[in-house]
């Protein structure tokens, strides 16, 4: 089965949607004139427009707005839709567009009626990596390679297309390591904590490091005054970036910390230094997870935690010393050398 014109539809997260970009890259592989569609919601569509290998953006939050969503997808004239996360609503749409090959994960109650094509497989308990578990869904369209989590990371064929505005630009120091420190997770992973935070900022040395603190309004006001934002070495941008200027920040410096976060997938998906700050507990774990990447690392603070090893609540991400972050930002630093 040669799919001409494919829609893979992932309308959840950053983080979500950044670890399933890597799949269009190896479809284009495989079938280089195929047309790929990524059915996402407004939100996520910075990101997925940094792939060059998707052809076209596909607004979920519109369609479903259109008078007539039914006849939005019919003109799409697509053969194929790889239903990445199970929206009931998109998979009623592909059917009743007559979508000729309709993949989808067995056992999703949504897929049962609405998808010809199912492929069985387990998240919760695999040993393989979020991107790899994916890619089992390609299996349908002729594409069975068991890929290493490792190597997925040149399928993404991220580009920054928008420039950063020059006033975010003179913020960035050539002679220094620029990191930005990402606290907060929106409530979506373990965090490792503001205490470590204000540490880590504590004992970075200033002359070698300009720091960073990032994250949304909301976020802004969880913070308080748990952060030292007017530490001479830091810049706070929280609440002031659009997704557009914070990616094309981020692209812009060397370094990015976070928990399991949409950020730490797009620092690591731009190239540069991405640490992700982590908790050892199935499924929340790096190798679930870590950021893909030539310069991303995850970092735990026990990989043989008992606690996270009988799947109970843990906070031993917490406990991942300052200290050592720092050691290693210091190694990364190239202008420490």
């Amino acid at each position: 089965m040669i799919p001409k014109r494919l829609i893979i539809s992932r309308t959840d997260s950053i983080g979500d949607v950044i670890l399933t970009l890597p799949m269009a890259g190896i479809i284009k592989e495989k079938y280089p004139n195929c047309k790929i569609y990524f059915l996402g919601k407004t939100y996520t569509k910075s990101i997925i427009e940094l792939s060059q290998h998707v052809d076209e953006f596909l607004n979920w939050d519109e369609i479903q707005k259109k008078e007539n969503p039914l006849a939005e997808f019919e003109k799409i004239e697509a053969d194929t839709i790889v239903h990445v996360f199970p929206n009931k609503k998109v998979a009623e749409l592909a059917k009743k567009a007559k979508i000729k090959n309709r993949i989808g994960t067995l056992g999703r109650i949504p897929h049962v009626f609405t998808c010809n094509k199912k492929v069985y497989f387990s998240r919760k308990k695999s040993n393989l990596h979020e991107a790899q578990l994916n890619l089992k869904l390609l299996s349908p369209i002729g594409i069975t390679k068991a890929f290493e989590s490792d190597e997925l990371h040149k399928y993404y064929g991220f580009q920054v297309k928008n420039k950063l505005p020059e006033k975010l630009k003179e913020l960035i120091d050539p002679n220094r390591f620029n990191l930005i420190l990402h606290p907060k997770s929106q409530g979506s992973a373990k965090e490792w904590g503001l205490k470590n935070f204000q540490e880590l900022i504590s004992i970075l040395p200033q002359n070698q490091f300009k720091l960073f603190i990032s994250g949304t309004e909301t976020e802004k006001e969880l913070i308080g005054n748990d952060l030292d934002l007017n530490h001479p070495n830091v810049i706070s941008l929280l609440g002031k970036l659009n997704l557009e200027e914070f990616i094309s920040f981020i692209g812009s410096s060397d370094g990015l910390i976070a928990a399991s976060t949409g950020p730490l997938h797009i620092a690591s998906s731009l190239g540069i230094n991405a640490i992700g700050l982590y908790s050892s507990r199935r499924p929340i774990h790096p190798g679930r997870w870590k950021p893909l990447g030539l310069k991303a690392q995850a970092i735990v603070y026990s990989p043989k935690c008992e606690q996270c090893a009988k799947g109970e609540d843990c906070d031993c991400i917490t406990k991942i010393s300052p200290q050592i972050i720092m050691d290693l930002l210091l190694k990364l630093n190239p202008k420490n050398k």
